[in-house]
């Protein structure tokens, strides 16, 4: 377990020197049962830093916005700051405490660090292979930005999914969802990534960790 910087990184090492580093941003105490999980789905041998401490709503999303139902607060748009703080100071410190350098640094994330990961891999070229679970990418301005920014570093492999039923919401904001994957996926396929797009039973909160972990699982094959 590191702490840094006020974020929490529980760490699984790898059986195998040079195995790849999985960067995943998600909840406290979720990590061992995603990296259990993805054993379970394949045997390629990996790392996986799963980081905690995060404020969603601010540290995730890549530009203020209202609130996006009544009573939820504001998202601040703070992207930026974290993933300088992500690839300045919390992956070098994950990088010293493995026993050797990973092959390559994956990122992974489930809803908003879903979108998160997608536009980290406009921001910067650390990330060699993204997954992207049932990523929020209805965020208002959102496609509109990534057709309009090239990939910092085109990835060896790009995953996203989606439930059925996420486009079903009550909330009208959300509602795009389905449409803006399946457009973002065209437009990723378009530029020559290798990529996926996997559609999932049920709705947002249906098996988030299942979900994550088959995500995960399809980068490290790719």
């Amino acid at each position: 377990m590191l702490n840094i910087e006020g974020k929490t990184v529980e760490l699984f090492a790898p059986m195998n020197p040079g195995a790849p580093l999985v960067v995943l941003n998600g909840e406290a105490g979720e990590g061992a049962e995603v990296a259990n999980a993805v054993r379970r789905l394949t045997d390629v041998d990996f790392a996986l830093a799963a980081v905690s401490g995060l404020c969603w709503e601010d540290d995730l999303t890549p530009w203020a916005i209202p609130p996006i139902a009544k009573g939820q607060a504001p998202c601040a748009g703070n992207a930026d700051a974290y993933l300088g703080q992500l690839t300045g100071s919390v992956l070098p410190e994950v990088l010293e405490a493995l026993p050797t350098a990973p092959a390559y640094v994956a990122l992974a994330g489930y809803s908003l660090a879903g979108l998160f990961a997608l536009y980290a891999m406009v921001r910067t070229d650390v990330f060699a292979r993204v997954a992207s679970a049932s990523g929020s990418l209805w965020y208002p301005g959102f496609v509109e930005y990534a057709q309009s920014h090239a990939p910092a570093r085109k990835p060896d492999a790009l995953y996203l999914s989606l439930g059925d039923r996420e486009g079903r919401t009550r909330n009208p904001l959300m509602r795009p969802v389905e449409d803006n994957t399946r457009q973002l996926a065209e437009y990723y396929r378009g530029l020559g990534i290798p990529m996926t797009l996997e559609m999932n039973p049920g709705g947002h909160f249906n098996d988030p960790n299942g979900r994550m972990a088959r995500a995960i699982a399809w980068i490290l094959e790719s």
